[in-house]
């Protein structure tokens, strides 16, 4: 029984495990159920730990291998982050980096749901990457460069689904990932192009990071480094080869100038891929793990399509290992359970067989042996777990004393902040006193400035009064400034409004109004100047009083200094006579007075003394008067020389400024600018003749400047006109000259010339104070005579007609109008016959409607000529009187001028139309030109119209006549139009716009575009409109030159 007992205490738990052995089949497969996941998950943890830590080598091939087929086995990454999210990866920039060496290979290698159970720790990635950004050198910028990667590698994966972890497709996995849409194909491109770009970045980070002029690749740290570049070798590789082919695909859709940026892009990454290539396999540490391709010498040429034939894909060798990734992880799955906690069955089956021998097989207590049945595989893996959470518990625990050590460091170190908080307050106390004290010393020190001040203050007005003649003269001679500059800004306001009055001729009636305004402006601006002048030269005469006044006293005061010598000589002569008196009446008495006699002596002796005294101060004061007067009249000379030269120098500011104007007027006449601006003979005429009166002004002023110096204001005001004149005149010269013959042009253009040659030798002349009176003004009025009479020469000759030749000219206009209006009927009609004959279908049909409508046009425009030829004989008939027609027509010249160039405008309109439709009928015109020409000649047949009723009896019968007519052009340009408009729809279809084919990409391209064409042309037809507008003006300003409108207007003004 003590056997029994003693076996039964040391083999304690043996009836139990038997016992649960017997156990139910539901809870077997559930314990061994658990014990599998634990098996799985123990191992992967393990390796994880080891192969992420702090030690600074590179990540052992067995350790990643085992965490890859763990997440193959759980079909995810749940345990792997499990792991790593207890791990201190933000203040360990080694582990971090190991950290992301074996994320990379698990996002290559692993699972397929690796890459989504990793998007949900993104955000903790990024602040990650953001935290290590901050270092700039050393592990901490390298593992924010590589969690960049892993982020954008995660990234790309998500919107590409189709792309495995390792990036291995083949060419139709390829074409299947765009759809065969090559925007996909656009968009990949880039997508792929950033991705590459993370990749070389983190090669050159590590590269940079490392000293290559040692063997860095065979150290320890080197190879920690160098250990993740194979992951990014075997994706940049691929990445190389699928840009290639997509971008070669590209090519065979899009034209190259779309493309140009990716060809950039591409050139780029490309030399750097090479060349990192290039080094990587100088290093010893990649010869025995990988063999790494070489890129060609020189990148693909996208734009030459047979060159992907000649395209090879890089391909990345590594070496076979000598034992099975099965065999090696089955070898290290032992190795983690044997070397973790020593196996203990052994000493716990022996003892009992120490102690009472080794007959297990009769032994009846012997549990072990009994039904033979032994300690089987679970017992063992039992033990093994138990370890294992041991080993567990002990990590934790270790954990748990490093978050307290964190925790103590980070009270120490909220103490400190406390520390530096109650110092940075304590100083901010201390600086808030120091301030305060400054204050209060600023306004001790303002208060000390505002004395000073006052005191500066009242010394200065006592210097003023010192100086209160000196002020007063340049006063003087800054209002006499400012009157010049007045002066010469009301001279460029006439000036100004002159052109402004040249350019508004169109509008006469309102130019006029605004020219009297101006000129009453300008005649008020220069009675105030000469008002302010007069005032000015008062103000002078009355200081030059005040200056005569003060000689009149110096020659009083002088004056009374010598009457108050000579009573006092007189007084003594007086006093001398008494005293020889007395002292000859008191030589008797000598005895008697003489002390009063020695007091009578002393008495004279003090007055002498006193005369000597008030001579002497007399003398002094006399010399004192003197020098003020001589420094007065000096004073007054000085002031004198310098009104002199103000004066001159204002004249030769006036000279510079006319000469200026020349010049620029003589350089507008080569701009290419000023090529299209005209002007009018009459125009050139008048401005001419200004300037030749001004001329004269300008001689009789410069002689009277010569005589007397005082009128220079005259002067300055004849010389800045003169100066706009002539500038004016050789402006309009010049755009006279662009609406003359070549011959006429180029002679008007050297007399322009010559004009301001002259002109800017006489301004010379001017400038200098000894030429100023031989200054010749002859040749300058020779030049512009030439210019006058060279517009009277070019002035129209319509205005000077005979009576004989108006009346005819009449005639021919009206007959040359009706020839015109036959003859474009005529060239329809032959031109509809021409199309009938080559034409067929709907073109035919467009072009016989066009004709026919031109033809009732020509019609129309035909009765109107008549009504109106019919409506001026009854208007000479019952106007002439006893006088003959050509009589009438030649006393109211301005009516048939009107009417001439209204026949004229409708004969030129019904040829431009003729062509115009001759055009449209072959093809080569527009239907616009077409309907630009019918509204042109409604125009001109409505101008007809107003000249040939402007005289006419309102009840008269042809009148009535002539407005049916003219209704009746209208109408028939109506239908021109309409027929023009209805066959240009006809012959350009408007294609259909058909979107399904589109994608939502080609749809925004195009309404892109569609909006940039809308502005573009909306941009132009904002400027043709304008260009219209000022045709129209010119066109009116050209016709009222030609036929003299506002003739009578230039006259009275």
């Amino acid at each position: 029984m003590e056997r029994v007992k003693s076996s039964m205490q040391q083999v304690p738990n043996a009836i139990p495990k038997v016992i649960r052995r017997t156990g139910g089949a539901n809870s077997l497969e559930l314990e061994k159920e658990n014990f599998e996941r634990g098996q799985v998950w123990s191992p992967q943890a393990v390796s994880i730990n080891k192969a992420i830590n702090t030690q600074e080598v590179a990540v052992k091939e067995k350790h990643a291998r085992t965490c890859i087929l763990g997440t193959h086995h759980e079909k995810g990454a749940h345990t792997f982050w499990a792991a790593v999210n207890r791990l201190p990866l933000s203040s360990n920039a080694v582990l971090c980096w190991k950290f992301c060496h074996v994320f990379h290979k698990l996002l290559r290698d692993g699972h397929p749901n690796v890459i989504k159970d990793s998007m949900r720790n993104k955000a903790d990635l990024t602040d990650m990457s953001r935290m290590w950004g901050h270092l700039s050198e050393g592990y901490g910028k390298l593992c924010s460069i590589y969690l960049k990667m892993l982020i954008t590698k995660m990234e790309f994966h998500i919107k590409n689904p189709r792309f495995p972890g390792n990036l291995q497709m083949s060419n139709r996995q390829l074409d299947e990932a765009g759809e065969n849409d090559v925007n996909n194909f656009f968009q990949l491109t880039v997508e792929m192009f950033d991705y590459l770009e993370c990749e070389l970045n983190l090669f050159l980070g590590v590269f940079s990071s490392l000293d290559m002029s040692r063997s860095v690749s065979v150290t320890a740290a080197g190879q920690c480094r160098l250990a993740p570049l194979i992951q990014v070798i075997l994706d940049s590789s691929h990445l190389y080869d699928y840009t290639v082919k997509l971008l070669f695909k590209l090519h065979s859709c899009l034209p190259a100038d779309t493309l140009q940026g990716h060809r950039d892009r591409f050139q780029e990454q490309f030399k750097k891929l090479k060349s990192l290539f290039y080094r990587s396999s100088n290093l010893q540490y990649f010869k025995r793990l990988i063999q790494i391709p070489q890129l060609p010498e020189n990148p693909p040429n996208f734009l030459r399509a047979s060159a992907l034939s000649e395209h090879i894909s890089p391909v990345v060798v590594i070496p076979a290992e000598s034992s099975s990734p099965e065999s090696e992880h089955m070898a290290e799955t032992d190795d983690l359970v044997d070397t973790d906690v020593p196996s203990l069955p052994a000493p716990v089956e022996t003892k009992f067989d120490d102690l009472f021998g080794t007959s297990a097989a009769i032994d009846p207590f012997n549990f072990n042996s009994q039904n033979g049945m032994r300690k089987d595989d679970k017992d063992r893996l039992i033990e093994q777990l138990t370890r294992e959470i041991q080993a567990l518990k002990d990590e934790l625990e270790s954990f748990r004393l490093e978050s307290g050590r964190l925790c103590q460091v980070l009270r120490g170190r909220i103490s400190e902040l406390e520390a530096e908080l109650a110092e940075q307050s304590h100083l901010r106390l201390q600086a808030l006193g120091e301030s305060e004290f400054l204050k209060a010393e600023l306004d001790d020190l303002r208060r000390v400035r505002e004395d000073t001040e006052k005191e500066q203050r009242s010394l200065t007005e006592i210097e003023k009064k010192a100086q209160a003649n000196e002020q007063r003269y340049t006063k003087l001679k800054e209002k006499y400034t400012e009157l010049v500059q007045s002066h010469a800004d009301l001279l460029r306001k006439n000036a100004e409004v002159t052109r402004q009055v040249t350019v508004a001729r169109a509008a006469q009636d309102e130019v006029e109004t605004v020219r009297k305004e101006m000129q009453e402006k300008v005649k008020t601006a220069q009675e105030a100047a000469d008002r302010q002048e007069r005032e000015q030269l008062e103000h002078l005469q009355e200081i030059q009083r005040e200056l005569v006044s003060s000689r009149a006293e110096l020659d009083a005061l002088k004056s009374t200094v010598a009457s108050s010598q000579q009573a006092s000589s007189e007084a003594l002569g007086t006093e001398l006579a008494t005293l020889q008196s007395e002292k000859a009446e008191l030589v008797q008495s000598l005895s008697k007075v003489e002390a009063e006699l020695v007091a009578q002596g002393q008495e004279l002796e003090r007055v002498q003394s006193s005369l000597v005294t008030e001579r002497e101060s007399g003398v002094k004061t006399a010399e004192s008067l003197q020098n003020q007067l001589n420094e007065k009249e000096s004073r007054e000379q000085t002031l004198e020389s310098q009104l002199v030269a103000a004066r001159w120098s204002s004249l030769q500011g006036a000279v510079e400024e006319a000469e200026k104007i020349i010049r620029d007027s003589l350089a507008q006449i080569d701009d290419p600018a000023h090529i299209s601006c005209t002007s009018s003979a009459d125009y050139l005429a008048s401005r001419c003749q200004a300037s030749l009166d001004c001329m004269d002004r300008l001689h009789s002023a410069r002689e009277a400047f010569m005589t007397d110096s005082t009128g220079v204001c005259e002067l300055l005001r004849v010389v800045t006109q003169c100066g706009h004149l002539v500038g004016d005149t050789i402006v309009q010269g010049s755009a006279t000259s662009h609406m003359v013959p070549v011959e006429q042009g180029d002679a008007l253009t050297e007399s322009v010339k010559k004009c301001g040659a002259e002109a800017l030798s006489l301004l010379e002349q001017m400038k200098q104070q000894d030429d100023l009176a031989a200054a010749d003004d002859s040749k300058l009025k020779a030049a512009l005579e030439a210019i006058h009479a060279t517009a009277e020469k070019l002035r129209p000759r319509g205005l000077e007609l005979q009576q004989g030749e108006l009346g005819d000219l009449v005639e021919q206009e009206m007959a040359a109008t009706s020839a015109a209006v036959e003859s474009a009927a005529a060239r329809i009609e032959e031109m509809l016959n021409k199309s009938r004959a080559v034409d067929t279908g709907v073109k035919m049909e467009v072009n016989e409607r066009i004709l026919a409508s031109c033809t009732e046009l020509m019609q129309a425009i035909k009765e109107l000529v008549l009504s109106s030829k019919e409506l001026q004989r009854d208007i000479v008939e019952s106007g002439r009187g006893a006088a003959s027609m050509k009589e009438f027509y030649a006393k109211n010249s301005r009516w048939t001028e009107g009417l001439i160039s209204a026949s004229k405008a409708v004969g030129w309109g019904a040829t431009v139309m003729v062509d115009a439709a001759d055009l449209v009928v072959q093809g080569k015109g527009k239907y616009e030109e077409l309907m630009v020409c019918s509204h042109e000649i409604a125009a001109s047949t409505a101008q007809l119209v107003a000249a040939s009723k402007v005289k006419a009896d309102k009840d008269s019968s042809n009148l009535r006549r002539l407005q049916q007519a003219s209704r009746g052009v209208t109408q028939a340009t109506a239908g021109v139009v309409a027929s023009t408009k209805s066959g240009k729809s006809q012959i350009e279809e408007k294609d259909t716009m058909d979107f399904s084919s589109m994608t939502l990409t080609q749809i925004k391209r195009q309404e892109m575009d569609a909006q940039v064409l809308v502005l573009e042309l909306e941009t132009r037809l904002q400027k043709e409109r304008e260009r219209l507008g000022e045709l129209r003006k010119k066109h009116y300003e050209l016709a009222g030159a030609a036929e003299g409108w506002g003739e009578s207007d230039e006259g009275t003004g």
